[in-house]
């Protein structure tokens, strides 16, 4: 779906993004995260026409259309991290506005505007000015306005900013539904938690680099060098250390008194049957588990950063 290839931008000596190389599969929710500076948003804007590339390319599917030109841009639906001021307009009228920039028949922009409303859940603020709606309801309607010309590609930078938590719910909830109808969705955020609910793979930049991408765990495995799976021992601990060290791909990380930790390169399958030696060899389990990735720790880890 997006293809990004070795893209630069340059500010002088500066360089803010470094021949950044990227693929977003179609149908993905990618969480777009980095500390401030990284060159996330530089990113976005080079990928929406905002700005100009120093060098590389961005591709939308299939098609050859240059960044910036008006025909990439009709693929994009892109929601700033601030909404911006519409005096005197209402919901409908603001939808009425952008869907005739779009060169949209007024019919269609009616139908399609309901229905995205609908979807928003603002359907019953059409007759409402923009300006006396909350910043939560505001980015919602923001998100149904991207939505008007059907884009291939959904961009949000930031959406959660300055929400409060039953507003950054209702967004998180919002782009889960959009993302089982099957839109590709972007998405860049400080909130690091909401991004490991709910986005299928992330990308993690730092330095105007990316520092690593694809599904958490499977950076996770990457950089430890397997799963860690905790294995509670009740009795015959020995005997389970031994079988584990016997296990090609599997590397005994600590023992404790009831537990041992093991990274291992194996598949399910294979973890299922190693579990079942134990059991042959007359160790007594009382439980195991494979631990979770933390995207706020492998955040932690890539960049050395303390704060997001």
């Amino acid at each position: 779906m997006l293809y990004i290839e070795n893209l630069t931008k340059q500010y002088g000596s500066f360089t803010a993004v470094k021949n950044l190389t990227l693929h977003i599969p179609e149908g993905d929710l990618f969480g777009f995260v980095g500390p401030n500076g990284a060159g996330k948003t530089t990113t976005i804007r080079i990928v929406c026409g905002l700005l100009k590339a120093s060098s590389g390319s961005v591709r939308i599917g299939e098609s050859q259309a240059p960044i910036g030109s008006k025909e990439m841009k009709r693929q994009i639906g892109y929601v700033p991290d601030f909404f911006g001021v519409y005096d005197n307009l209402k919901v409908r009228e603001y939808m009425d506005l952008y869907g005739s920039m779009y060169g949209m028949r007024s019919r269609d922009i009616e139908k399609i505007s309901d229905d995205l409303l609908e979807l928003v859940n603002l359907s019953d603020k059409k007759e409402f000015y923009v300006d006396t709606l909350s910043r939560g309801m505001k980015q919602r309607l923001c998100v149904a306005r991207a939505l008007l010309h059907n884009p291939k590609l959904l961009i949000l930078d930031e959406p959660s900013s300055g929400l409060d938590p039953r507003a950054r719910v209702e967004m998180k909830e919002l782009l889960k539904n959009l993302h089982t109808m099957g839109k590709t969705i972007v998405i860049s955020s400080h909130i690091l938690s909401e991004l490991s609910e709910m986005c299928t793979s992330i990308g993690i930049m730092n330095h105007g680099e990316l520092a690593a991408s694809g599904r958490i765990e499977d950076i996770m495995t990457q950089i430890a060098g397997g799963r860690r799976i905790h294995i509670q021992v009740a009795s015959n601990m020995e005997t389970a250390v031994r079988v584990a060290k016997e296990q090609a791909g599997v590397t005994v990380e600590s023992v404790r008194e009831n537990e041992m930790i093991i990274i291992n390169n194996k598949t399910d399958e294979q973890i299922s049957m190693f579990i079942g030696q134990l059991i042959q060899n007359q160790v007594v389990l009382t439980g195991f588990f494979r631990e979770e990735g933390s995207l706020e720790s492998l955040f932690m880890q890539l960049t050395g950063e303390e704060e997001v």
